[in-house]
Order: structure tokens, then sequence, then C-alpha cells
């Protein structure tokens, strides 16, 4: 087959997923933009209760914050895309701009692990040192925390992917709906050993080294909770809980977005392989607001007080007027 280009000249790929739409086009639009909308104003509520309540002005809700800007970057990085492709008659997308969604969608994962890993060693210093809370979590800290977070994610995508600007690629038809790195790879005219080391290397930074952090710290949690009092358990509970369900929530997500769903096409339908291989960008945006802004006492408390503060404003405006 002959070369389409290198990395001197624009690479067209062809996501082949939106051939099937056809009629439906405008449901699937509708309902994207639905889901995509309710997210950014899911995490954006969330972010507004935590900067308008000076008593959230915590290490944990300003850690918080952070995982909700990450989860509108993470949505902004598929969304928009679909959207647009719903109503292209090619399907094409250019090299650098997949590579562009790439960074996006694979900092921001990575991103989500380094949070929640911040996030635990937060609730670490919390429960198993809570003399030296302020010292060691000041605002200072967790905003160079952050920083590194941000940092560290985007440098681990560049040094793990950066290599497929450089590929020569002997086909363009991608049998997704976004720009897969795994489906981008196999149209490569010589698939080379950096693509299966760039994976590994792309989980063990991203994945492995904060599970390793996240479970260091839930187990050292687990082993003061199991010396203290009740109340101190419960809280504990209450404070852990949302952490727990989106590192397990994530793994899931992992394993589906691993997984070779071409091999199973015959048993499974093409729409569900699509949905699987997106499930974290579909219910993990908006598990994190929900799962905090509902447990979380604080939280809750806050977005109740900023809801009734503001019918009482509008009240006392009409009454006035």
């Amino acid at each position: 087959m002959q070369k389409i280009g290198n990395s001197s000249e624009s690479v067209s790929f062809v996501l082949a997923a939106y051939g099937n739409v056809g009629a439906f086009k405008y449901p699937y639009f509708i309902i994207i933009l639905f889901w995509y909308v309710s997210i950014c104003v899911a995490n954006a509520v969330l972010i507004v209760v935590i900067h308008v309540d000076r008593r959230l002005h915590e290490p944990m809700y300003i850690l918080l914050s952070n995982l909700c800007v990450n989860e509108i970057n993470a949505s902004t990085s598929l969304y928009p895309l679909l959207l647009s492709q719903m109503f292209s008659d090619s399907h094409e997308v250019t090299l650098p701009w997949c590579f562009l969604q790439m960074c996006c969608m694979y900092t921001t994962a990575s991103a989500e692990f380094c949070s929640l890993a911040a996030m635990a060693y937060d609730r670490y210093i919390s429960i198993c040192h809570p003399l030296r809370y302020n010292v060691i979590m000041n605002t200072e800290r967790v905003f160079m925390l952050i920083l590194v977070v941000w940092m560290y994610s985007f440098l681990s995508f560049i040094f793990s992917f950066s290599f497929i600007f450089r590929l020569m690629f002997c086909g363009n038809v991608v049998n997704n709906v976004y720009c897969d790195h795994k489906l981008i790879i196999r149209l490569s005219c010589s698939v080379s050993v950096h693509s299966f080391i760039s994976d590994i290397f792309f989980v063990l930074l991203s994945i492995f080294i904060p599970f390793s952090l996240i479970s260091v710290s839930y187990m050292k949690i687990l082993a003061v909770c199991r010396k203290t009092s009740t109340e101190n358990k419960q809280k504990a509970v209450t404070t852990c809980t949302p952490q727990i369900v989106s590192v397990s929530n994530l793994f899931v997500g992992c394993i589906f977005h691993s997984t070779d769903f071409s091999l199973l096409a015959a048993h499974v339908p093409g729409e569900v392989n699509i949905i699987l291989s997106i499930y974290l960008l579909i219910c993990q945006p908006m598990l994190t607001p929900f799962m905090y802004g509902f447990n979380l006492p604080k939280i809750r408390q806050s977005r109740t007080m900023l809801l009734f503060k503001r019918k009482s404003i509008s009240l006392f405006s009409k009454r006035v007027l």
C-alpha cells in the first residue's frame, strides 16, 4: 500500500464510526449536547459553591475544584468533536488535530488519577496527622501540588506518545468516533516496538504510580481508623467514600478502554463498542460533582444556603419593586 505521508505533511484520518449515524444524527446531536452541557453545568456549580463559600477554602475542597476543572477539560476533549462530526460529510480529522485531542484526553486521564492521589494524600494527612495538617497542607503547597499534577500529567503524555507524530501511515480509516491512539498506530506503515513500550510507560506513570500512592494512603487511613472512635470512623468514611467510588469507576473505564472490542464485533453491536470505549468520558465527569456534591456535608449545606440566599434576595427585590 502506498504511504500517505510523514511528519512534514498534513495527514487526514476518516472517523468511520460516524458512517452509520444516518437519520439519527439529529437525536444523537441533541443527546450529546444535553449531556455535555449538563457535565459543564454540574461541575461549574460545584466550583462556584466552593469559590463563594469561604468556609470551603480548605485544601480538600481546593483539590476538589481542580478535579471538577479536569472533568470539564476531559469532556471538552471529546464532545465538541462528536457534535461537529455529526453534520460532517467527510468525517476527516487532520493528524495535528488528532494529536491535540489525544494530548487533551490522555493528559486529563493522567490528571484524574494524579488529582485523586493528591486528594488521598490530603485525607491521609488530615486523619493520620491532624495536628500537623495545617502546616503540611497550607494553601501555597496545595496550589503547588495542583501545578505538579498538571505538569506531570502533560509530560507523561509527551514522553509516551510524541513518537506518533513522526510515524508514516499506510491507511487513514479509524473505526471509532474519536482519535484512538491504538487504532492510529495500527495504520502506520511499520508498527515499531515503541507503540507497546509507550502504552506500558503511560500506564506506569499515569495509573500505576498514582494508584500506588492512593492505596498506601488508604491503607494507612484504615490502620488509624481501626484504633479510633466510632464518630471519627464515620467522618473518615464520609470523606473517603466518594474518592473510593471515583477510583473504582476509573478502573472499570480503563478496562473498557483497553479492551479490543473488534474481536467481539460479531457478538456486540457497534454502538455498544463505541459507548464502552468512551465510558470514562460519559460517566466520570458527571459522577464527580454528584458524588461530592451530595455526599460531603459541608458542600451540601453551602449549596443549600447559597440557593436559599439567592431566593430570599430575589423575593426582597420583588417586594421593593
